[in-house]
């Protein structure tokens, strides 16, 4: 350490001028905001997304379609992931508890049974819904498609 390399604490030292304060501040006068004008006087605020008169990005840009906001979204799983469940956890059951269990679904979902893949096996399913092709597969092998109220 020599003395080209020392510097105050970290924090101990103000860098910051304090505006319109006097000529002898060195920021007095116009206080850095140049002459005349609206950006010059006290309150002056720009609106969020304004372009100095230009169409804004946000209006310019089309606006698309509809969001249904009583949407219900559902986590889709396919009979054939039903049949590899029941046959890897050897029960003749199977509903949300299960699937979620096996880390098909998450806590909030929602679960709907897809007609993709085969069964086997004469199974109860209970879910909060099902496609019609999986009711019929399901239920042509003498199992049970019970729906769960949401």
């Amino acid at each position: 350490m020599d003395l080209s390399n020392l510097q105050p604490a970290k924090g101990s030292v103000r860098n910051n001028k304090r505006l319109g304060r006097g000529q002898g501040s060195g920021r007095g006068g116009t206080a850095t905001r140049g002459h005349k004008g609206a950006k010059s006087r006290s309150g002056y605020s720009i609106k969020i997304g304004f372009e100095g008169g230009q169409m804004p990005l946000q209006r310019r840009v089309p606006k698309y379609g509809f969001k249904n906001i009583n949407r219900k979204e559902f986590k889709g799983i396919n009979l054939g992931v039903i049949q590899a469940l029941a046959d890897k956890t050897k029960k003749s059951t199977i509903d949300i508890e299960t699937i979620k269990q096996a880390g098909l679904a998450s806590k909030n979902d929602l679960i709907k049974i897809l007609g993709n893949g085969e069964i086997t096996s004469k199974i109860e399913v209970k879910a909060h819904a099902f496609s019609k092709s999986a009711k019929e597969a399901i239920e042509a092998k003498e199992g049970t498609a019970e729906k769960i109220d949401i």
